[in-house]
């Protein structure tokens, strides 16, 4: 958590007053969350910089700068970003980044809020001809952001015999899906997630590319998911409510709500996963 759903959320939340402000100033307080690059020179590189876009790739939010740089925030586990209007409020436990946004005097905050401080903020060294930030080439294709079709996925199958949510969660072939999108996803394709990639029928690529577009669209409309932790919140603190229609993610012994088997749960890889055995082949 979060997963492309939650973090486009926050994206296009932050394109609506993010977009043509000035960065006046920056302050750090937790060093891990600026680990890439020296505090000093991530600090001057954002200073005095004006916000002209805010785009994704994957679990990856890309600010872009006047001067063609790119401000990369990754918000890993427990991560989040939170607007202040009222620079005068009190700062919150665990925050660790602090983008004070003009211009002058119209200051509004960004805070960047981490308890276990896994998630990180960077000024990108450059774009390759997809635009994402060099340091991020090696991730995979976006579904939301780029064509993904049924040869696609054929082509990432090809001889892998690992189980197809184990090649769902894989960031270097499909990015931004983890583990509750990757049930769900599995899930309305009736396809196991214990299914060996390589074994995958042609029709049943078809409803898994489906079923990846349909899902994630689905929760972006919902605002992302959040579980009983409520560690996910997005922008304005609000919580996201897809989780009210998980089909099989968290509702293992619980009913199928298709066919009123009792839902599963199992490991893969060592990761949870849940599956209807009655509606998933």
């Amino acid at each position: 958590m979060p997963e492309l759903p939650e973090v486009e959320t926050v994206r296009r939340q932050l394109a609506q007053w993010m977009v043509g402000r000035r960065v006046e100033r920056v302050t750090v307080t937790g060093r891990r969350s600026v680990r890439r690059q020296p505090l000093e020179e991530f600090i001057a590189r954002l200073t005095n910089r004006t916000v002209v876009d805010v785009r994704r790739w994957g679990k990856f939010l890309l600010i872009d700068l006047d001067d063609s740089e790119v401000l990369v925030i990754h918000l890993r586990m427990s991560g989040q970003l939170r607007y202040e209007p009222d620079p005068g409020v009190e700062v919150e436990r665990h925050t660790h980044v602090i983008l004070a946004l003009g211009p002058e005097p119209e200051i509004v905050e960004l805070r960047f809020v981490d308890p276990r401080t896994f998630g990180e903020m960077f000024i990108s060294e450059g774009c390759d001809a997809r635009g994402v930030p060099v340091e991020l080439a090696h991730l995979g294709r976006d579904p939301i952001n780029e064509q993904f079709t049924e040869p696609d996925l054929e082509q990432l199958s090809r001889g892998r015999r690992v189980a197809i949510k184990t090649l769902l969660l894989d960031q270097s072939k499909i990015v931004g899906i983890g583990n509750i999108y990757g049930d769900e996803i599995c899930a309305l394709a009736r396809v196991r997630p214990t299914r060996r990639a390589e074994s995958l029928t042609k029709p049943q690529r078809r409803r898994i590319v489906a079923a990846t577009l349909e899902i994630l669209n689905e929760a972006i409309e919902e605002r992302g998911s959040s579980l009983k932790d409520q560690r996910y919140r997005d922008l304005f603190g609000g919580l996201g409510t897809y989780q009210n229609h998980h089909r099989v993610y968290g509702r293992a012994g619980l009913a199928c709500e298709q066919c009123g088997a009792q839902v599963k749960r199992t490991v893969i890889g060592g990761r949870s996963a849940h599956f209807c055995p009655t509606c998933q082949r």
